[in-house]
């Protein structure tokens, strides 16, 4: 199974300045670049995994087990798991096994990148 992730910059790049100041409005999108997001924004559009990464996201120390987050839905921890399976393989969820529980933390490069994506560009210093 591959992690499929965001096609605008690596991790090295958030840092750089040029990477920084790319979002949809400074240029348009590549074909490729557009296939890699859709799939990104497919996972998000679902209401269960558009909350599930919220909650994940904006969890105490930075990441939620399983067992912190079923409780806040109406639908099994089989969908719950599948729902974090589909974010993960989106590149927008880390997860670590310890013991019997899975913990899961947004990855901060998917959010920058998302974050750089969707911002206006700024206006020329």
């Amino acid at each position: 199974m591959s992690k499929k992730l965001l096609p605008l910059a690596d991790a090295t790049d958030l840092a750089d300045d040029a990477a920084c100041s790319t979002s949809l409005v400074a240029e348009p999108l590549t074909e490729s670049e557009a296939a890699g997001l859709a799939a990104v924004f497919k996972a998000l559009a679902d209401p269960v995994r558009l909350r599930l990464f919220s909650l994940v996201a904006s969890h105490a120390g930075g990441e939620a087990c399983v067992c912190d987050l079923a409780a806040s839905f109406d639908v099994t921890q089989p969908t719950i798991s599948h729902h974090l399976k589909v974010l993960r393989e989106a590149g927008l969820l880390d997860s670590e096994r310890r013991g019997t529980w899975i913990y899961y933390r947004a990855r901060p490069e998917a959010l920058a990148q998302l974050s750089v994506l969707l911002a206006p560009q700024a206006a020329a210093a």
